[in-house]
C-alpha cells in the first residue's frame, strides 16, 4: 500500500501534524479524502486586499475558503489550531516574479505583515467522482491528471494582480463527461464544473507540453476535460511581479478540517 493510500481516511488535522513534524513532504492527492484540501497563498498585507479582490472576481480558479488575520499563522475557520508556517508538505517562495526557493518550513520567512489565503483544490472532489463512477483513462500520473497549463482564458485583474487562468485536465470517457460535470458543479470550493471540454487548442493548450505534471495523448472514446487550477495565483505572482508571495508546491496541499460531505455550506 502506498503511503498516501494509508492516509486516505486520515483527518485534516492528522495530515497537518505529519507535515508539521516533517514526517510528510510529498503530494497529498489521495490523503484525507473526506476533507477539503486547499491551495495556499501568502502575501504582504500591502497586497492582501488586491489579492482578495482577485479571488472575488475569479472564483473559479480562486475559490476562497479562509483568510488569516495580519501576522497570524492560524486559519481560525478552516483549521483551528493550525500553523500555516509548518502545516504544508512543501512551499515555494516567489520574489519579484521569480521562484527563488523551495522549503518544507517557512517559520524563518514569516513576517508580521503576512496574510495567508486558502483557496479550494480540485482534489476535494475526487472521492465524489470515484463514488459517482466517472471513468478516466489510466495515465502515468499518481494524481490521475495529465498536467496543468496556463490557458488563453483571461482572469479579471484586480489592481496590480493579473494573469491568465491555469487549468488542469483529465481524460474522461465520453459516456462519463456529463456525470463529471454534474458532480464537480456541486463543489464550488473545489473549482466547480469544468471551464472547457474538448479541443485543447481552443484555450491555447498543447497537451504535449504541460507546464506542470504529465503530458499524454487522449485516444479512443475519451475526451479531454479541463478544470480551473489553484496554481493560477503562482502565475499571478510571476506575471504581476509581486515583491513576495509564498505558496504551496503544486499538489502539496494544506488539508483543512472542513468535511466535503456538505460541499456548498460549511
Amino acid at each position: 500500500m502506498d503511503d498516501d493510500q494509508k492516509y486516505r481516511s486520515a483527518s485534516g488535522a492528522e495530515v497537518r501534524a505529519l507535515c508539521r513534524t516533517g514526517e510528510w513532504d510529498k503530494p497529498t492527492s489521495r490523503m484525507a479524502m473526506d476533507y477539503y484540501q486547499a491551495n495556499l497563498v501568502i502575501v504582504p498585507a500591502e497586497y492582501a486586499f488586491e489579492f482578495m479582490l482577485f479571488c472575488h472576481r475569479n472564483p473559479k480558479p480562486c475559490p476562497l475558503i479562509d483568510v488569516t488575520d495580519v501576522g497570524d499563522p492560524e486559519f481560525k475557520v478552516a483549521a483551528p489550531g493550525s500553523d500555516v508556517r509548518t502545516d504544508v508538505p512543501r512551499y515555494l517562495v516567489f520574489r519579484d516574479g521569480k521562484q527563488v526557493d523551495e522549503v518544507t518550513d517557512i517559520r524563518a520567512l514569516w513576517r508580521p505583515d503576512h496574510v495567508a489565503f486558502l483557496l479550494g483544490c480540485s482534489f476535494s472532489a475526487d472521492a465524489a467522482l470515484e463514488k459517482g463512477g466517472v471513468e478516466f483513462a489510466k495515465i502515468n500520473s499518481k494524481s490521475g491528471r495529465f498536467g496543468a497549463w496556463t490557458s488563453s482564458i483571461e482572469c479579471m485583474p484586480a489592481g496590480r494582480i493579473k494573469c491568465n487562468m491555469v487549468v488542469n485536465g483529465r481524460p474522461v470517457a465520453s459516456r462519463s463527461v456529463a456525470k463529471a460535470v454534474a458532480i464537480t458543479s456541486r463543489y464550488p470550493l473545489a473549482h466547480g464544473a469544468p471551464v472547457h471540454i474538448g479541443d485543447p487548442s481552443a484555450i491555447g493548450i498543447d497537451l504535449s507540453r504541460p507546464e506542470w505534471g504529465t503530458s499524454c495523448t487522449v485516444e479512443g472514446d475519451y475526451v479531454p476535460v479541463f478544470w480551473p487550477c489553484g496554481v493560477t495565483p503562482q502565475v499571478a505572482a510571476i506575471e504581476s511581479k509581486i515583491p513576495e508571495m509564498i505558496t504551496h508546491k503544486v499538489s502539496h496541499m494544506f488539508v483543512t478540517d472542513i468535511a466535503t460531505s456538505d460541499p456548498i455550506h460549511w
